[in-house]
């Protein structure tokens, strides 16, 4: 009851089913949940009776008839009442039943209701041990995307995506062949789902809006989707009702359909007036709920894996790089695409600022990734090529917008085929964000290529260096890999990145707003045992350890920390096969949700104790080794 009291009552015939069964001398109450049932029962005559002095009006326990009616009628409604609880119990317990009912985390998992307090916590012994270890205003929070989680692909208007072409028109480019269509169903659950955020503490959710959801043709001009925009409006409502902030991705990487067959979507300058007409619409619709606005994800990611190495939406590369690309052009197109979306998202700056800001009173940005480079060695053209590596991955997005241009490398190195900016799209660009969103999971080796082929260029090539996190240095790799192929944990190159943004970009305020590892999806394992993941714990302590070093040590203004991912989801070209998510999502039945002990971890990291615990900022000794490249 004091789980269920924590519902919001508009919600609640979402989380439990409830069953009263009152009588005159008999009271039956019951909780359910999937997982877990509760059913006091108290026969109301037994209990006053023994208290007959205080409540005189009772049957006396001396009249043998009536105390026989009082069991009799007692019993009869016991009886019936605990037949029509088995009948409800019975569909709900039936998955639970291959779980082992000892599991604390298992407990009411499931109804998104978190009780953590059989988990057993161990605060950590080193810096951050809670979130007082941390600015008072210090954001914590979890995130999602729209592609990823919503499903509900062919519902209540949504029109055909980028994604959905790619998914449904080559399943072999996907590792399980599968799609996004149902994802997680956070479009019909996205209540419970908050609830389950809120739960573990957090303070904000970020999530974004499908552009194909909103304006299914994707020009304003064609019609736009009131269901789907009713839909978002009741994400946020729940959200401020939860007291959670929201954080807004414009673009998650999905773009209509129709402006793909159109002119290629970011392939073309068109797009920047039809992503600038979304963007009014979603400022003019939802600007008074959202606290903070991201223009673009990953522009990088979404640039190089679809455009010049094929692997993701539209899967466009040169044919050298991969037979499987059907067109494309590594050495030109990611430039074109990556320009285009400069442009799309200084003209949205633009927009917010001069026609909403002053009213709404949010904030706006872009979040980048970026890994970090350590030299392979501590020769110069090591070195040089690290700061290259740098260039061409986050310089070539952190340069426009906090300078006006890209940097010089990549001037020289790829030449007329880097687009070039005019003087007013400079301007625009120039301090086109009122602060950083940045994603970072892991950190690799460069070193200085010199045996690049002058006949099959491509922009991994175009740098001169060799960007790799399996090359090792006197026989050692940077880090450990994880599940994903690509993801070498590396916490400290999280805090040299932090430290190298505040010195190199005029130190802007930074969200952290994506971190986290993943596991391989192991259908064989029970789900008792992936809920596991220690491993998880272990990687966010230890680059939230560094982010708290960069804001003690080195004065870098980040304000906030978002963990990848609120659940397990659909990873793109990797299907279902990895999983990122704090909860566990099973795919074989029903996308039953149930808690990882990382989730139990952020529930007791992030709780709030009264009184509040004062900050008491200080530095944070620890021996960690001094990164190669920069000194930092």
């Amino acid at each position: 009851e004091r789980t269920y009291s924590r519902v919001p009552k508009s919600i609640t015939s979402l989380l439990h089913h409830k069953l009263y069964i009152k009588g005159q001398l008999a009271h039956c109450k019951f909780a359910l949940f999937h997982n877990t049932i509760a059913i006091p029962i108290i026969p109301l005559p037994f209990r006053n009776l023994a208290n007959q002095k205080k409540s005189p009006s009772l049957i006396p326990p001396s009249d043998p008839s009536a105390m026989a009616f009082v069991f009799r009628r007692g019993l009869v409604v016991l009886v019936v009442a605990l037949i029509n609880a088995a009948l409800v119990v019975a569909t709900s317990l039936a998955t639970a039943a291959e779980i082992s009912s000892s599991n604390p985390l298992l407990l009411r998992g499931e109804e998104g209701v978190r009780d953590c307090s059989q988990y057993p916590y161990v605060a950590p012994t080193t810096l951050p041990t809670d979130r007082f270890s941390f600015p008072p205003d210090f954001v914590f929070g979890t995130a999602t995307a729209a592609y990823q989680v919503e499903g509900a692909a062919n519902t209540s208007g949504r029109g055909p995506s980028l994604w959905d072409r790619f998914t449904h028109d080559f399943p072999e480019r996907i590792a399980d062949g599968s799609s996004g269509d149902v994802a997680i169903d956070h479009y019909h659950r996205f209540e419970e789902d908050i609830i389950r955020m809120k739960n573990m503490n957090m303070d904000a959710y970020r999530f974004s809006i499908s552009w194909s959801r909103i304006i299914p043709y994707g020009k304003r001009s064609t019609g736009v989707n009131k269901e789907g925009i009713e839909f978002y409006h009741r994400i946020l409502d729940l959200l401020d009702e939860q007291d959670m902030d929201a954080y807004v991705t414009i673009f998650h990487w999905t773009t209509p359909q129709a402006l793909e067959a159109e002119y290629g979507g970011f392939l073309s300058r068109d797009i920047v007036s039809d992503f600038k007409d979304f963007a009014d619409l979603l400022f003019e619709e939802y600007g008074s709920k959202v606290s903070k606005w991201i223009t673009l994800n990953e522009p990088w990611t979404y640039t190089i894996k679809g455009y010049e190495e094929g692997m993701f939406a539209p899967g466009r590369c040169s044919v050298w790089v991969d037979r499987a690309c059907r067109a494309g052009n590594s050495a030109v197109e990611p430039y074109i695409v990556t320009h285009n979306l400069l442009l799309a998202h200084a003209a949205a700056v633009q927009l917010y600022r001069q026609k909403y800001q002053r009213e709404q009173k949010g904030e706006i940005g872009m979040t980048l990734c970026t890994f970090w480079f350590e030299p392979y060695s501590d020769k110069i053209e090591d070195i040089d090529a690290a700061q290259r590596s740098m260039d061409f991955m986050y310089g070539w997005y952190m340069d426009p917008i906090t300078y006006g241009n890209y940097p010089r490398s990549m001037i020289d190195l790829v030449g007329s085929r880097l687009p070039n900016f005019t003087t007013e799209e400079s301007k625009l660009l120039k301090g086109s964000y009122d602060f950083l969103g940045l994603n970072y999971y892991t950190g690799y080796y460069s070193r200085n290529n010199p045996d690049v082929d002058p006949h099959h260029p491509r922009y991994r090539t175009d740098s001169g260096a060799i960007m790799d996190g399996t090359l090792t240095r006197n026989y050692v790799k940077l880090y450990t890999n994880i599940a994903s192929r690509w993801l070498y944990i590396y916490p400290e190159g999280f805090r040299y990145l932090l430290n190298y943004t505040k010195d190199t970009y005029r130190n802007p305020t930074i969200y952290i707003t994506e971190n986290g590892v993943s596991d391989e999806d192991d259908p064989s394992k029970p789900i008792q045992e992936a809920i596991k993941d220690q491993r998880r714990i272990d990687y966010y302590h230890s680059h939230l350890q560094n982010v708290l070093m960069s804001i003690r040590n080195y004065n870098v203004t980040v304000k906030g920390f978002f963990a990848w991912s609120y659940a397990d989801n659909y990873e793109w070209s990797d299907g279902y096969t990895y999983r990122f998510g704090l909860y566990y999502i099973d795919y074989k039945e029903k996308l039953l949700r149930y808690p990882k002990d990382s989730a139990c971890w952020f529930t007791a990291f992030l709780e709030k104790p009264s009184p509040k615990v004062q900050h008491r900022a200080r530095p944070i000794r620890a021996a960690l080794p001094r990164s190669l490249h920069l000194g930092y």
